[in-house]
Formats: C-alpha cells, sequence, structure tokens
C-alpha cells in the first residue's frame, strides 16, 4: 500500500516578491497618512503605534496559523503510518488457535 503525500505546492519566486513589496507599499503608504495627518501628534503617535500594533498582530497571526497547519500535517502523517503498520500486520487468514 503507497502512502500519498499531500500536494504541496511550493512558492514562487513572483509571488514571493508581489506579497513583499504589497506589504511594503502599503505600510508606506499608511505611514506617509498617519505622518501627513492635520492632526496634533499625540493622535499621530496614537496611530503610528496602532498601525505597529496591527502588523505585529497580522505576523503573529500568520504564525500560529502555519505553526497549527503543520501540527495537523504532522498528526495525520502519524496517522497514517499507524494505519500503514497495521494493515500490513494483519493476516485476514491467521487462526488465533490455542
Amino acid at each position: 500500500m503507497t502512502s500519498s503525500a499531500p500536494s504541496h505546492t511550493p512558492t514562487t519566486a513572483a509571488f514571493y516578491v508581489q506579497a513583499v513589496l504589497s506589504f511594503g507599499l502599503s505600510l508606506t503608504a499608511v505611514g506617509i497618512g498617519v505622518v501627513f495627518l492635520p492632526v496634533g501628534g499625540w493622535v499621530r503617535a496614537f496611530l503610528g503605534i496602532a498601525m505597529l500594533y496591527t502588523v505585529t498582530s497580522a505576523f503573529t497571526l500568520a504564525k500560529v496559523l502555519r505553526d497549527r497547519q503543520e501540527d495537523t500535517y504532522i498528526t495525520s502523517r502519524v496517522d497514517r503510518a499507524r494505519l500503514d503498520k497495521l494493515l500490513t500486520e494483519h493476516d485476514p487468514f491467521k487462526l488465533d488457535v490455542p
């Protein structure tokens, strides 16, 4: 019995560059918007810290989701290996006569 690994599509270089550029552009745009906002310094500081908090929270969420997905994948591989071992060791024609 062959065990098939789940298909894993690697990230292409173009997709990686697009994601990095998109993140950098959006962070820069919001940063410029906060700097040039016609409000007091305390409001700008609050918005800047809120933006940084949002960015770090997004990174943390992405890491947690990735870790959970990897844990699920590893658990399913272990379960699949146990099932394969049981199936290979099982002999339906073996008689259990004492």
